[in-house]
C-alpha cells in the first residue's frame, strides 16, 4: 500500500493589510519531502502521523513538501501556483498510490483562487483518478466548500478551539483512510449548511456540552466522525459560514438526516457561544479590583488584535492605557516589531535606553509608545510551544517600561504558550495583569494559572461584531448579517 502526503496551509484574512508571500512559507514552516520533523508543525499532523503508522505497518508513505504560513492577507497568485505545482509534481512521481493524507488549514485565499484547498484537492482527484482514497485533515476555522467535500473521500476539522486535539483528528484521518483503502468502510459525507457566522470556543457552554454530544455519536449506527466547521469571519469569500459535516460509513441518507438535526440544534446556540466583552478600561478596572485570594494573574484577552487571525499584532491601544492609568506588575505578549527588537540586541540584556515600538501597521492599532525601556533578556530563534509542537517567535526580546513586561518578537505570532513569557525570562504567575494576543488559544495554557480571564475588545483591525466587517462578496442571507436565513421555520 503507497499514500502521498504534504501539507499547504494558512489562514487568509482578506482584510488584512499584510500580504502572504512565497517567502512568509518558508519563514513561517517549509519542509520539502524528508526534512519534516518527527513531531508535528500545526497543519503537518496527518504526515506526522503517517510517518510513524507507516513504519509501524509496513506500508509505504511518500513525503511531499509542507507549507505554513501565520495568517495574514491573501497569498500571491503566482507563490501558491509554485507551492502547488511543486506539491502535486511530487504526487504525479510517486504514482501510482492507493491513497492521499492532505494536512490543509482549510481557509487559505490566494489571488484568483478563493478556494486554494478545493483547487489542490480537485488537481490531486486528477492525477490519482476516482479509484483513490483522499484523506483531509482541516482546521475547524474554515470554508468548508462544496468543491472540496465533493472531490476527497473524508474530511475531518479538528474539535476543540483552542486546538489542542490536532494529534488526535490526524489520527482519525489516517486511520480512516487506510480502513477504505482496504474495503473495511465505505465513508461518505453529509453536509448542512447553518447559514451563520460566529466564534465557538469550546472551553464555554453551550459549546463544550455540543462538542462532547457529538464526539459520543462517533462510532455508533454507522457514524465515522461529526465536525463542526466554526468557519473563518475575516475572509470575503462566498461559501464563508459555519456547517456541520458527519461522516458515515455508507450510509448517507442517516448522514444527511443527522447532519441536519445537529446543524437545528447548532443554528439554536447562535450568540450565545462567545464570551462577554469588555472595552480596556473596564477589563482594567476590572482586572485591578479582582480579588487575589488564589493567587494567579487576571488574564486581558484581546482577540481583536490576534496575529492567529491575520491582525498585524502590534497594537498598543491596552497597553497605552496600563501605562497611562500607572498599572504596572503587568505583562504583555506580543508585540510584533522586528525593529524594535533589533534595537533591545544592539542594545544588549541590562542595557536602558530611549525606544519607539509597536503601532507600525494599522490604523486601528493605536500609535507608537515612546519610553525609557530595559532590556531583560534577548532570545535568539525563540519558540512558544502549543498542542504537541513548538512554534517559532523568531528572536525575541522583553523589555520593561513603566513596570510593564513586554515580549516582542521578530515573527509574526498570537500568544499560545505560556513559555512565551517564560522563555523570555518573565514569570506570568507571579503579574497581577497579563495581557495576550489571541482570539482562544491561549486558553489551554493560561487558564490554569489565572484567577480571572477577561476578554477584552480593543477595537483593532479583527472586529468582534461580525456586522461590522465590511463583506461585499459573502453569499447572502447568513446570520447576523441577516436575521433568520433559513425562514419562518426557524423563527
Amino acid at each position: 500500500m503507497r499514500l502521498f502526503t504534504a501539507s499547504i496551509a494558512t489562514e487568509t484574512n482578506t482584510f488584512a493589510p499584510i500580504p502572504t508571500s512565497r517567502a512568509n512559507y518558508e519563514d513561517g514552516g517549509y519542509y520539502p519531502p524528508g526534512k519534516h520533523p518527527d513531531a508535528p508543525k500545526l497543519c503537518t499532523a496527518p504526515l506526522a502521523v503517517g510517518r510513524r503508522r507507516a513504519r509501524a505497518e509496513g506500508w509505504t508513505l511518500i513525503e511531499g513538501s509542507c507549507f505554513w504560513a501565520e495568517p495574514s492577507g491573501k497569498t500571491g497568485k503566482r507563490a501558491y501556483e509554485e507551492m502547488r505545482d511543486e506539491i502535486l509534481g511530487q504526487l504525479k512521481a510517486a504514482m501510482p498510490v492507493d491513497g492521499i493524507l492532505f494536512g490543509l488549514h482549510g481557509a487559505m485565499v490566494a489571488e484568483g483562487y478563493d478556494d486554494c484547498e478545493g483547487d489542490i484537492i480537485g488537481r490531486a482527484r486528477e492525477i490519482v483518478g476516482p479509484k483513490a482514497i483522499i484523506g483531509v485533515e482541516h482546521d475547524p476555522h474554515c470554508h468548508l466548500t462544496e468543491k472540496r467535500v465533493a472531490l476527497s473521500n473524508l474530511l475531518i476539522c479538528y474539535k476543540e478551539f483552542p486546538h489542542t486535539d490536532i494529534v488526535d483528528r490526524a489520527e482519525e484521518v489516517v486511520e480512516l483512510t487506510l480502513k477504505a483503502i482496504r474495503g473495511e468502510i465505505k465513508p461518505v459525507m453529509s453536509v448542512w449548511d447553518c447559514r451563520m457566522i460566529g466564534s465557538f470556543p469550546t472551553t464555554l457552554q453551550p459549546m463544550r456540552g455540543f462538542v462532547d454530544k457529538i464526539k459520543g455519536m462517533e462510532g455508533k449506527n454507522g457514524v465515522l466522525s461529526i465536525s463542526v466547521a466554526h468557519c473563518f469571519p475575516y475572509a470575503d469569500v462566498p461559501e464563508v459560514g459555519s456547517k456541520i459535516l458527519v461522516v458515515t460509513d455508507n450510509r448517507k441518507e442517516y448522514g444527511d438526516k443527522l447532519a441536519a438535526e445537529l446543524g437545528r440544534e447548532f443554528w439554536g446556540m447562535r450568540g450565545k457561544t462567545t464570551p462577554p466583552f469588555m472595552a480596556p478600561d473596564e477589563a482594567i478596572s476590572a482586572a485591578l479590583t479582582e480579588p487575589k485570594g488564589k493567587g494567579g494573574p487576571v488574564v486581558l484577552a484581546d482577540p481583536s488584535d490576534n496575529p492567529g487571525g491575520g491582525a498585524p499584532g502590534d497594537s498598543t491601544v491596552i497597553l497605552r492605557r496600563l501605562i497611562e492609568r500607572g498599572v504596572d506588575n503587568a505583562a504583555l505578549c506580543p508585540i510584533w516589531d522586528p525593529i524594535a527588537v533589533g534595537h533591545a540586541f544592539a542594545a544588549g540584556e541590562g542595557g536602558k535606553f530611549n525606544l519607539r515600538f509597536g503601532a507600525k501597521t494599522a490604523p486601528s492599532g493605536g500609535q507608537p509608545i515612546d519610553a525609557e525601556v530595559t532590556v531583560l533578556k534577548c532570545v535568539p530563534s525563540a519558540f512558544q510551544t502549543f498542542a504537541g509542537g513548538t512554534q517559532t517567535m523568531g528572536d525575541a526580546a522583553a523589555i520593561r517600561a513603566h513596570g510593564i513586561d513586554i515580549v516582542l518578537i521578530t515573527h509574526r505570532t498570537q500568544a499560545l504558550g505560556a513559555d512565551m513569557l517564560t522563555n523570555l525570562g518573565i514569570d506570568p504567575r507571579s503579574k497581577n495583569i497579563v495581557v495576550v494576543k489571541s482570539t482562544n488559544h491561549f486558553h489551554a495554557a493560561y487558564a490554569p494559572i489565572a484567577r480571572r480571564i477577561i476578554y477584552v475588545d480593543s477595537e483593532g483591525p479583527i472586529p468582534r461584531d461580525h456586522r461590522k466587517v465590511p463583506y461585499t462578496r459573502v453569499k447572502r442571507p447568513i446570520w447576523p448579517l441577516d436575521d433568520n436565513p433559513h425562514g419562518p421555520a426557524f423563527a
